[in-house]
């Protein structure tokens, strides 16, 4: 949590130089809708709803950007005040939002933020970094069904004359996501309580819904992705339970990670456990669905 808070003074600390340069320059009406997503992942959920009725704008679109260590620039800050609905992840996962929606102009576009509609979320703000919550709702699908449903009611309001297109998408959307669950039932079907080990807490709603459990120790996970050392004792223990073959997986987070990381990587494939890394921004020409599917496909061939 060291990284989140870190990057949330940071981003306080700069909000109003941005919203000074910024502005609010008149943008371009070219009949759509402009939507603001802190990550290409909900951008790309919001282009697969909109269609061509939609001018979508990811402020987090490159494997090179973290979003827990963001720091927004005055063209995001643009592109939020410009939005006529904006998409964030929230719970402490895109903090730099919180900064450049405090920040924009009033009247202000609806805002959905995917971790309220989490089926664990526990409450509260939707500004709350709520302590224990895994924050990766995008990698769980069923988040991602009502995340999709909100944002194809949302763009209805906004016009209404493009609702049933919306509908339609929705349903296709929907389908998809349908299918990426079907495949966890399967892979559960003959791997429910497998155990898998995963270097941060990014995975674990996707391999949960396949039947996994999450045997790494709690430890470990919150110092990496805080980006603090891991404690001796809790790398020696997370090398033996590799080294014993206790977990079937380790799954690694491509884009974060550290030399503990790498030391659990080695061991792993030292030792033969099937090593998975993913990433939690959408892979160059990948659609959201097409994503989850190679995650699971990777995941099934990994356990067989």
């Amino acid at each position: 949590m060291a990284r989140k808070f870190l990057v949330l003074a940071v981003a306080a600390a700069s909000v109003l130089a941005l919203a000074g340069c910024a502005g609010t320059a008149t943008a371009k009406d070219d009949g759509r809708i402009r939507v603001t997503a802190s990550t290409d992942a909900y951008g790309q959920i919001v282009q697969a709803i909109g269609g061509n009725a939609v001018d979508v704008t990811s402020i987090i679109n490159k494997a090179t950007e973290d979003p827990h260590a963001f720091e927004a620039t005055a063209t995001d800050q643009l592109a939020v005040n410009n939005a006529q609905l904006v998409i964030e992840n929230g719970a402490g996962y895109d903090g730099f939002m919180q900064q450049l929606l405090s920040a924009r102009p009033k009247p202000a576009a609806p805002v959905i933020t995917a971790a309220t509609l989490s089926p664990v979320w526990p409450g509260g703000s939707a500004t709350a970094t709520p302590d224990g919550f895994n924050e990766h709702v995008f990698y769980d699908l069923r988040t991602v069904k009502t995340v999709a449903s909100r944002i194809a009611g949302e763009l209805g309001t906004i016009d209404p004359a493009k609702k049933s297109e919306f509908t339609a998408h929705l349903a296709s959307f929907t389908a998809g996501v349908d299918a990426l669950q079907a495949k966890q039932t399967a892979i559960a079907k003959k791997h429910t309580g497998d155990a898998a080990f995963v270097t941060e807490p990014l995975p674990v709603y996707l391999i949960a819904g396949a039947g996994l459990t999450n045997a790494t120790p709690r430890a470990f996970s919150e110092a990496v992705e805080a980006g603090n050392d891991v404690p001796p004792a809790t790398l020696l223990q997370g090398r033996t339970l590799i080294r014993s073959h206790g977990v079937r997986v380790l799954i690694a987070n491509e884009q974060a990670g550290g030399p503990e990381t790498t030391t659990m990587i080695a061991e792993a494939k030292a030792t033969g456990v099937p090593v998975l890394e993913w990433s939690e921004t959408l892979p160059a020409g990948l659609t959201y669905i097409q994503w989850m599917q190679r995650n699971l496909d990777q995941l099934a061939a990994a356990l067989k």
